[in-house]
């Protein structure tokens, strides 16, 4: 047996066909065009291709996109007065700062000034708790994503036991309040493990359900995973680059045994990765929905 593939390039565009054409809908019956601000402070060159990635999507979608690039010294203060200004103003649906941000700058103050309304990465305090407590508002995006490959996949997490190896507030603790929820798409019974988990592979071989987001290399072999078991791996670490120049990346799964194992597996990359976005766009497009109270 080998695993069949999560093509998260496949369902992922699948999406973004389905928010263009709710997008074009939008304008033509509403006369709304959804829009996303982004924020990028600094020259790092990373978050440049993010930011450059999401301004792209959006033009493909027809998403209004306000792109503000600031320079490396912006204080606090100025950033929190852009953000006052992107907050009361009725055509912006959603605001994106892209982390991280220079050092002198408190990220936290920062992600938290967003209105919770716009705050379409669904880091804010409160859609944190929204989450939590079942009545969510916006999700992470990868988290949410993660969700979204399960159901297109056919794959129904109601009674199986997720095991989580990862903690982080971007994708392991969000994602384990996701599939705990009594709701569709979850209803599981969650395990987190971590970096003071003793003996790991002891509850990651229970898994029904194995995400793996703990951005170690290859740090899933055969030996933990039991058979027949679904792999999400969120993981993206550089291993190398290619005579090309083309960085060489893999996931947090030893991909290549642990997929003789699996029923059901994402490639790194082109698995939970494209999906990121996509739930980027799906949630700016249902901020200007909320915003314009279109069920």
């Amino acid at each position: 047996m080998e695993a069949q593939i999560i093509d998260g390039k496949a369902i992922s565009r699948q999406l973004l066909d389905e928010l263009k054409a709710e997008v074009e809908s939008l304008e033509s019956e509403h006369g709304i065009k959804p829009c996303l601000a982004t924020i990028l402070v600094g020259n790092d060159s990373a978050s440049q291709v993010y930011v450059a990635s999401k301004v792209r999507m959006c033009e493909q979608l027809g998403i209004t996109s306000y792109n503000t690039v600031l320079p490396e010294e912006t204080t606090e203060e100025e950033l929190l007065e852009i953000i006052e200004k992107l907050n009361a103003d009725p055509a912006v649906n959603g605001i994106l700062v892209q982390v991280p941000l220079p050092k002198h700058i408190n990220e936290h103050r920062i992600l938290f000034a967003i209105n919770s309304k716009k705050d379409v990465d669904g880091f804010h305090p409160m859609n944190v708790g929204r989450m939590v407590i079942g009545e969510p508002h916006f999700l992470p995006c990868t988290p949410h994503g993660i969700k979204v490959l399960l159901e297109r996949s056919g794959i129904d997490p109601s009674g199986k036991h997720v095991v989580v190896v990862g903690r982080s507030n971007i994708v392991g603790k969000p994602i384990a309040n996701i599939m705990v929820q009594k709701a569709a798409g979850a209803n599981a019974t969650v395990t987190i493990c971590h970096s003071a988990t003793k003996d790991i592979a002891s509850y990651t071989r229970q898994a029904d359900i194995l995400i793996a987001a703990i951005g170690k290399p290859k740090f899933i072999t055969a030996d933990m995973v039991k058979e027949g078991v679904v792999v999400i791996d969120v993981g993206t670490n550089q291993i190398g680059v290619s005579s090309t120049g083309k960085r060489i990346l893999c996931g947090d799964v030893d991909f290549e045994n642990v997929k003789k194992k699996a029923s059901y597996i994402t490639p790194v990359p082109g698995g939970v990765g494209p999906m990121t976005i996509a739930m980027l766009m799906y949630d700016t497009v249902k901020s200007a929905k909320m915003m314009n109270g279109i069920k």
